[in-house]
Protein backbone atom coordinates (compact mmCIF):
# COMPACT_ATOMS: atom_id res chain seq x y z
CA UNK A 1 0.00 0.00 0.00
CA UNK A 2 1.34 3.42 -0.92
CA UNK A 3 1.84 5.80 2.00
CA UNK A 4 4.08 8.35 0.23
CA UNK A 5 3.90 10.32 -3.01
CA UNK A 6 6.52 12.00 -5.16
CA UNK A 7 5.73 14.48 -7.95
CA UNK A 8 8.71 14.39 -10.31
CA UNK A 9 9.25 16.38 -13.51
CA UNK A 10 11.41 14.82 -16.21
CA UNK A 11 13.17 17.67 -18.02
CA UNK A 12 15.85 18.02 -20.67
CA UNK A 13 16.67 19.10 -24.21
CA UNK A 14 14.62 17.75 -27.13
CA UNK A 15 15.28 14.13 -28.08
CA UNK A 16 17.26 13.25 -24.95
CA UNK A 17 15.00 10.31 -24.07
CA UNK A 18 12.39 11.75 -21.69
CA UNK A 19 9.44 9.91 -23.25
CA UNK A 20 11.39 6.64 -23.47
CA UNK A 21 12.17 6.94 -19.75
CA UNK A 22 8.50 7.68 -18.99
CA UNK A 23 7.41 4.52 -20.81
CA UNK A 24 10.13 2.44 -19.11
CA UNK A 25 9.08 3.67 -15.66
CA UNK A 26 5.41 2.85 -16.22
CA UNK A 27 5.98 -0.34 -18.22
CA UNK A 28 3.43 0.80 -20.84
CA UNK A 29 3.63 3.00 -23.92
CA UNK A 30 1.85 6.20 -22.92
CA UNK A 31 4.28 8.73 -24.41
CA UNK A 32 5.18 8.63 -28.10
CA UNK A 33 8.78 8.26 -29.14
CA UNK A 34 10.61 9.18 -32.34
CA UNK A 35 14.16 10.18 -33.33
CA UNK A 36 12.89 13.66 -34.20
CA UNK A 37 13.10 16.50 -31.65
CA UNK A 38 9.94 18.12 -30.26
CA UNK A 39 7.98 14.86 -30.35
CA UNK A 40 6.27 15.63 -27.02
CA UNK A 41 4.08 18.76 -27.12
CA UNK A 42 2.15 18.66 -23.84
CA UNK A 43 2.80 17.59 -20.27
CA UNK A 44 1.96 13.90 -19.80
CA UNK A 45 1.59 12.52 -16.27
CA UNK A 46 2.74 8.92 -15.81
CA UNK A 47 1.96 7.02 -12.60
CA UNK A 48 3.86 4.09 -11.11
CA UNK A 49 4.30 2.67 -7.60
CA UNK A 50 7.49 1.22 -6.14
CA UNK A 51 7.38 -0.09 -2.59
CA UNK A 52 5.27 2.29 -0.49
CA UNK A 53 5.75 5.29 -2.84
CA UNK A 54 3.51 6.39 -5.68
CA UNK A 55 5.60 8.28 -8.24
CA UNK A 56 3.84 10.74 -10.54
CA UNK A 57 6.19 11.68 -13.39
CA UNK A 58 5.59 14.65 -15.68
CA UNK A 59 7.05 14.05 -19.15
CA UNK A 60 7.58 17.49 -20.69
CA UNK A 61 8.41 18.92 -24.13
CA UNK A 62 12.11 19.49 -24.79
CA UNK A 63 13.50 22.80 -23.50
CA UNK A 64 14.16 24.83 -26.67
CA UNK A 65 13.90 28.28 -28.27
CA UNK A 66 10.32 28.81 -29.43
CA UNK A 67 9.68 29.92 -33.04
CA UNK A 68 5.86 29.60 -33.14
CA UNK A 69 2.95 30.06 -30.73
CA UNK A 70 2.91 26.28 -30.37
CA UNK A 71 6.60 26.44 -29.43
CA UNK A 72 5.87 29.15 -26.86
CA UNK A 73 3.08 27.02 -25.41
CA UNK A 74 5.51 24.07 -25.16
CA UNK A 75 8.15 26.18 -23.40
CA UNK A 76 5.54 27.46 -20.93
CA UNK A 77 4.61 23.84 -20.18
CA UNK A 78 8.26 23.14 -19.28
CA UNK A 79 8.54 26.24 -17.09
CA UNK A 80 5.33 25.45 -15.20
CA UNK A 81 6.24 21.77 -14.84
CA UNK A 82 9.54 22.42 -13.03
CA UNK A 83 7.78 24.59 -10.45
CA UNK A 84 5.91 23.19 -7.43
CA UNK A 85 7.18 19.63 -7.71
CA UNK A 86 8.98 17.48 -5.13
CA UNK A 87 12.01 17.00 -7.39
CA UNK A 88 13.23 17.20 -11.00
CA UNK A 89 14.99 14.48 -12.96
CA UNK A 90 17.14 16.31 -15.50
CA UNK A 91 18.17 14.13 -18.44
CA UNK A 92 21.35 14.77 -20.40
CA UNK A 93 23.41 12.83 -22.95
CA UNK A 94 26.77 11.26 -21.99
CA UNK A 95 28.85 14.03 -23.58
CA UNK A 96 31.58 15.95 -21.75
CA UNK A 97 30.20 19.33 -22.83
CA UNK A 98 27.24 21.38 -21.64
CA UNK A 99 25.09 22.89 -24.37
CA UNK A 100 23.11 26.15 -24.23
CA UNK A 101 19.82 24.28 -23.72
CA UNK A 102 21.20 22.47 -20.67
CA UNK A 103 22.62 25.72 -19.27
CA UNK A 104 19.27 27.47 -19.82
CA UNK A 105 17.41 24.67 -18.08
CA UNK A 106 19.82 24.69 -15.13
CA UNK A 107 19.29 28.46 -14.76
CA UNK A 108 15.54 27.85 -14.64
CA UNK A 109 15.99 25.05 -12.09
CA UNK A 110 18.14 27.31 -9.88
CA UNK A 111 15.23 29.78 -9.79
CA UNK A 112 12.77 27.12 -8.60
CA UNK A 113 15.02 25.78 -5.84
CA UNK A 114 13.63 22.27 -6.40
CA UNK A 115 15.89 19.29 -5.69
CA UNK A 116 17.43 18.04 -8.94
CA UNK A 117 18.78 14.58 -9.73
CA UNK A 118 20.88 14.41 -12.89
CA UNK A 119 20.27 11.32 -15.03
CA UNK A 120 22.97 10.78 -17.64
CA UNK A 121 20.94 8.88 -20.23
CA UNK A 122 22.11 6.54 -23.02
CA UNK A 123 24.76 5.01 -20.74
CA UNK A 124 24.33 1.80 -22.76
CA UNK A 125 26.10 3.56 -25.66
CA UNK A 126 29.23 4.13 -23.55
CA UNK A 127 31.50 1.06 -23.81
CA UNK A 128 33.97 2.07 -21.11
CA UNK A 129 32.06 3.46 -18.12
CA UNK A 130 35.19 5.41 -17.08
CA UNK A 131 34.30 7.78 -19.93
CA UNK A 132 31.29 8.90 -17.86
CA UNK A 133 33.59 10.37 -15.17
CA UNK A 134 34.40 13.60 -17.12
CA UNK A 135 30.66 14.08 -17.77
CA UNK A 136 29.86 13.65 -14.07
CA UNK A 137 32.69 16.01 -13.11
CA UNK A 138 31.63 18.72 -15.58
CA UNK A 139 27.98 18.75 -14.46
CA UNK A 140 28.97 18.58 -10.77
CA UNK A 141 30.89 21.84 -11.21
CA UNK A 142 28.05 23.52 -13.13
CA UNK A 143 25.16 22.77 -10.73
CA UNK A 144 24.59 21.52 -7.20
CA UNK A 145 22.79 18.28 -8.08
CA UNK A 146 21.39 16.19 -5.24
CA UNK A 147 22.60 13.06 -7.04
CA UNK A 148 23.99 11.99 -10.42
CA UNK A 149 22.94 8.63 -11.87
CA UNK A 150 23.98 7.13 -15.22
CA UNK A 151 20.97 5.38 -16.79
CA UNK A 152 19.65 3.89 -19.99
CA UNK A 153 15.99 4.65 -20.55
CA UNK A 154 16.11 2.17 -23.43
CA UNK A 155 17.44 -0.87 -21.51
CA UNK A 156 16.36 0.06 -17.97
CA UNK A 157 19.96 0.18 -16.72
CA UNK A 158 20.25 2.43 -13.63
CA UNK A 159 16.52 3.21 -13.52
CA UNK A 160 16.05 1.51 -10.12
CA UNK A 161 18.95 3.56 -8.74
CA UNK A 162 17.34 6.72 -10.13
CA UNK A 163 14.06 5.85 -8.39
CA UNK A 164 15.92 5.24 -5.11
CA UNK A 165 17.39 8.75 -5.30
CA UNK A 166 14.04 10.33 -6.19
CA UNK A 167 12.29 8.41 -3.40
CA UNK A 168 14.24 10.52 -0.89
CA UNK A 169 12.00 13.48 -1.84
CA UNK A 170 8.68 11.63 -1.43
CA UNK A 171 6.22 13.06 1.08
CA UNK A 172 3.93 11.21 3.48
CA UNK A 173 0.36 11.17 2.21
CA UNK A 174 -2.33 9.22 0.37
CA UNK A 175 -1.86 8.30 -3.32
CA UNK A 176 -2.77 10.98 -5.85
CA UNK A 177 -4.18 8.42 -8.33
CA UNK A 178 -5.99 5.06 -7.96
CA UNK A 179 -3.78 1.95 -8.22
CA UNK A 180 -4.96 1.01 -11.72
CA UNK A 181 -4.24 4.43 -13.28
CA UNK A 182 -1.00 4.79 -15.28
CA UNK A 183 -1.57 8.22 -16.87
CA UNK A 184 -3.73 11.34 -16.72
CA UNK A 185 -4.11 11.19 -20.52
CA UNK A 186 -7.54 10.07 -21.82
CA UNK A 187 -7.44 6.98 -24.03
CA UNK A 188 -8.52 9.12 -27.03
CA UNK A 189 -5.53 11.41 -26.55
CA UNK A 190 -3.05 8.54 -26.31
CA UNK A 191 -4.52 7.03 -29.50
CA UNK A 192 -4.19 10.39 -31.32
CA UNK A 193 -0.57 10.63 -30.18
CA UNK A 194 0.15 7.11 -31.48
CA UNK A 195 -1.05 8.23 -34.93
CA UNK A 196 1.19 11.31 -34.69
CA UNK A 197 4.15 9.12 -33.76
CA UNK A 198 3.68 7.12 -36.97
CA UNK A 199 3.60 10.40 -38.94
CA UNK A 200 6.89 11.43 -37.31
CA UNK A 201 8.50 8.10 -38.16
CA UNK A 202 7.22 7.92 -41.76
CA UNK A 203 7.66 11.48 -43.05
CA UNK A 204 10.44 14.00 -43.64
CA UNK A 205 11.37 16.36 -40.83
CA UNK A 206 9.23 19.46 -41.38
CA UNK A 207 5.94 17.88 -42.46
CA UNK A 208 5.09 15.98 -39.24
CA UNK A 209 5.93 19.02 -37.10
CA UNK A 210 3.19 20.85 -39.01
CA UNK A 211 0.61 18.16 -38.21
CA UNK A 212 -1.97 17.82 -35.46
CA UNK A 213 -4.06 14.71 -34.88
CA UNK A 214 -7.60 14.75 -33.50
CA UNK A 215 -9.82 11.72 -32.73
CA UNK A 216 -13.27 12.67 -34.05
CA UNK A 217 -15.04 9.36 -33.34
CA UNK A 218 -14.39 6.87 -30.55
CA UNK A 219 -17.17 4.35 -29.98
CA UNK A 220 -17.21 0.84 -28.56
CA UNK A 221 -19.47 -1.89 -29.92
CA UNK A 222 -21.23 -4.48 -27.74
CA UNK A 223 -18.52 -7.02 -28.58
CA UNK A 224 -15.74 -4.63 -27.45
CA UNK A 225 -14.51 -3.65 -30.92
CA UNK A 226 -13.69 0.07 -31.16
CA UNK A 227 -14.59 2.26 -34.15
CA UNK A 228 -12.24 5.23 -34.40
CA UNK A 229 -12.08 8.13 -36.86
CA UNK A 230 -8.96 10.28 -36.83
CA UNK A 231 -8.35 13.58 -38.66
CA UNK A 232 -4.77 14.60 -39.46
CA UNK A 233 -4.42 18.36 -39.91
CA UNK A 234 -1.47 19.71 -41.91
CA UNK A 235 -0.38 23.23 -42.87
CA UNK A 236 -0.04 22.98 -46.67
CA UNK A 237 -1.91 21.38 -49.54
CA UNK A 238 1.38 19.92 -50.80
CA UNK A 239 1.89 18.30 -47.39
CA UNK A 240 -1.57 16.71 -47.64
CA UNK A 241 -0.54 15.01 -50.87
CA UNK A 242 2.65 13.68 -49.29
CA UNK A 243 0.80 12.38 -46.21
CA UNK A 244 -1.76 10.58 -48.38
CA UNK A 245 0.91 9.33 -50.80
CA UNK A 246 0.57 7.74 -54.22
CA UNK A 247 -2.83 6.03 -54.39
CA UNK A 248 -3.13 6.47 -50.62
CA UNK A 249 -0.12 4.25 -49.88
CA UNK A 250 1.54 6.49 -47.25
CA UNK A 251 -1.69 7.11 -45.33
CA UNK A 252 -2.42 3.37 -45.38
CA UNK A 253 1.08 2.63 -44.04
CA UNK A 254 0.65 5.19 -41.24
CA UNK A 255 -2.86 3.94 -40.41
CA UNK A 256 -1.82 0.27 -40.30
CA UNK A 257 1.16 0.94 -38.01
CA UNK A 258 -0.99 3.14 -35.74
CA UNK A 259 -3.83 0.61 -35.58
CA UNK A 260 -1.47 -2.16 -34.48
CA UNK A 261 -0.12 -0.06 -31.59
CA UNK A 262 -3.59 1.19 -30.63
CA UNK A 263 -4.93 -2.38 -30.53
CA UNK A 264 -2.01 -3.39 -28.29
CA UNK A 265 -2.70 -0.42 -26.00
CA UNK A 266 -6.49 -0.88 -25.90
CA UNK A 267 -6.37 -4.67 -25.76
CA UNK A 268 -9.09 -5.07 -28.40
CA UNK A 269 -9.69 -4.93 -32.16
CA UNK A 270 -9.88 -1.42 -33.64
CA UNK A 271 -11.39 -0.22 -36.92
CA UNK A 272 -9.42 2.94 -37.71
CA UNK A 273 -10.31 5.45 -40.43
CA UNK A 274 -7.98 8.37 -41.16
CA UNK A 275 -8.68 11.66 -42.93
CA UNK A 276 -6.33 14.50 -43.90
CA UNK A 277 -7.32 18.20 -43.88
CA UNK A 278 -5.38 21.44 -44.45
CA UNK A 279 -5.32 24.21 -41.79
CA UNK A 280 -2.73 26.77 -42.85
CA UNK A 281 -0.39 28.13 -40.15
CA UNK A 282 -2.33 26.45 -37.33
CA UNK A 283 0.79 26.49 -35.13
CA UNK A 284 0.46 30.30 -34.94
CA UNK A 285 -3.33 30.43 -34.53
CA UNK A 286 -4.60 30.86 -30.95
CA UNK A 287 -8.06 29.57 -31.93
CA UNK A 288 -6.77 26.44 -33.67
CA UNK A 289 -4.22 25.70 -30.91
CA UNK A 290 -7.12 25.85 -28.45
CA UNK A 291 -9.26 23.59 -30.66
CA UNK A 292 -6.45 21.04 -30.91
CA UNK A 293 -6.09 20.90 -27.12
CA UNK A 294 -3.05 23.13 -26.59
CA UNK A 295 -4.42 25.26 -23.76
CA UNK A 296 -3.00 26.51 -20.48
CA UNK A 297 -6.16 25.66 -18.61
Amino acid sequence: MTTKTAMITIAGRPNVGKSTLTNTLVGEKIAIVSPKPQTTRTRILAVTSRGDTQFVFADTPGFHKARTKLGTYMDNVVRQSVADVDAVAMLVEPAASIGPQERGLMERLKETGAPVVLAINKADTVQDKKNLLPVISLYSQAFDFDAIVPISAKTGEGVDELLQELDKFALEGPPLFPDDVISDQPEKQICAEIVREKLLLALDDEIPHGTAVVVTKFSERDDGIIDMDVTIYCEKKSHKGIIIGKRGAMLKQIGTAARQDIEAFMGTKVFLQTWVKVKENWRDSDALLHNFGFTDE
